[in-house]
């Protein structure tokens, strides 16, 4: 072809059109077909995603068997039986699996200090439309999604019951009325004198039954009995909450700590156990100077049974919590240090935070609960020995307690209904996770 002849043919623009269609078409179909299949894998995506996200939520839920294996758990680690269900889960998210395949998935549970983690991942492909007349076959999706629950914290809880005389006064003023009217020497307590093992049906003790009057020490077994009811009711698992329940002794005579009943998280058996809390008897009215309420030497006895405080986020590492129960005063041998006036080495005072803030030093907690020590007019003991400091008693125990984890319960009021309403501040108290 001659130069002439070839500068025309390229000055010639007929037929042009279609020829530079076909140029452009392919690219054209792939910029098409990139549109729709990306449409169509994104819309994948949101839906495998969506799974995932279930199949993670469910595996750390509370009805899950990861939450009920992380709760007996004593150390962090894997939990293999869960892996299943997350697994599960996903699958049935995708009732259709038309226009896609699934290559591979991963689940991942464990517990890590006091929470339970899961992770699913997934990968899938999904054949293209148009993208194929450049030669791309398929669409790759993939993603994870993770979920993280929060375990409620695992506690200890040792009951210190103050059974000392002083919680044989009546319940209520009704109560302490009635039993001033029908005693010769206007004595609002129901003392409990047993000599040599034989009890004193004389004794104001049995006065007090016979009249159907209830005395404190009553009010605070049965109040027992029932917070072992609220704490089965709201925990998690049965390892969650254990319990011990102690007081101050059986009798005058050996006045050192009772176990009613051993550390358990069968607390319906502690339940059963509280059942047999009563007043400390005492051989004759007057014994010992009336010196058993030592809560100096009952704080340290509880805090040497306790053991190592934990930080609550395993079973294996609970929180230890000495639950305190008395009316606040102290009235124990204690020659030194006793920040009343003394008779002879006899103090009556308020409670000596000294012994609590030992407690807490170890890294122990203490809730206390105070049943008002209530004014006996009457009595002329009261009148010059507790009646000065009556107002200090209350703020005393306060002291002594856990910030927040005090609560004052009056004569009107319903220990019960205060056991069980100090219980649920302490454990529905947000904690901080290390």
């Amino acid at each position: 072809m001659g130069a002439d002849m070839l500068r025309d043919y390229m000055r010639d623009k007929s037929g042009n059109f279609g020829i530079m269609s076909a140029l452009i078409l392919v690219p054209l179909l792939g910029v098409a077909g990139l549109a729709i299949d990306i449409s169509d894998a994104l819309a994948l995506k949101t839906r495998l995603q969506d799974a995932a996200d279930a199949a993670a939520l469910g595996a750390v839920a509370e009805s899950s068997v990861a939450f009920r294996e992380a709760m007996l758990m004593t150390i962090d680690g894997d939990i293999s039986k869960a892996v299943k269900d997350a697994e599960n889960l996903f699958s049935a998210q995708l009732s259709s699996k038309v226009g896609f395949v699934i290559d591979s998935t991963h689940a991942e549970v464990l517990r890590e200090n006091n929470q339970i983690k899961a992770s699913f991942s997934y990968s899938a492909s999904m054949p293209t439309t148009l993208l194929k007349v450049i030669g791309k076959n398929e669409v790759t999706v993939s993603g994870k999604a993770t979920a993280v629950f929060q375990t409620e914290t695992f506690r200890d809880f040792y009951l210190l019951l103050d059974n000392t005389p002083s919680m044989g006064v009546g319940a209520t003023p009704a109560d302490i009325n009635k039993l001033v009217a029908n005693t010769t020497d206007k004595c609002a307590f129901a003392c409990h004198i047993v000599y040599n093992g034989v009890e004193d049906k004389n004794s104001y003790y049995n006065l007090a039954k016979n009249l159907g009057v209830t005395i404190r020490i009553n009010v605070v077994a049965q109040a027992t009995g029932a917070l072992m009811d609220t704490a089965m009711r709201v925990r998690k698992t049965s390892n969650q909450f254990r319990m011990a329940v102690y007081t101050f002794g059986q009798k005058a005579e050996d006045t050192k700590l009772l176990e009613v009943s051993s550390l358990t998280d069968d607390l319906a058996k502690a339940k059963s156990n509280a059942a047999l809390i009563d007043l400390m008897s005492i051989p004759y009215q007057g014994y010992d100077n009336d010196q058993q309420t030592d809560f100096d030497r009952a704080l340290k006895d509880i805090g040497d049974k306790i053991g190592a405080p934990g930080t609550g986020l395993t079973a294996g590492n609970p929180e230890k919590i000495v639950f305190f129960v008395s009316d606040g005063v102290n009235d124990s041998k204690k020659a030194n240090g006793c920040m009343k006036k003394l008779t002879s080495s006899r103090c009556q005072q308020p409670i000596d935070i000294k012994a609590c803030e030992k407690l807490k030093k170890k890294g122990y907690k203490i809730a206390v609960l105070y049943t008002t020590y209530l004014p006996l007019p009457t009595n002329s003991w009261y009148n010059t020995w507790i009646k000065p400091f009556q107002n200090e008693i209350g703020p005393t125990m306060e002291n002594c307690a856990t910030p927040g984890y005090f609560f004052e319960v009056g004569p009107s009021q319903g220990i019960k209904e205060a056991m069980n309403t100090l219980f649920l501040k302490i454990v529905s108290t947000p904690r901080l996770a290390s």
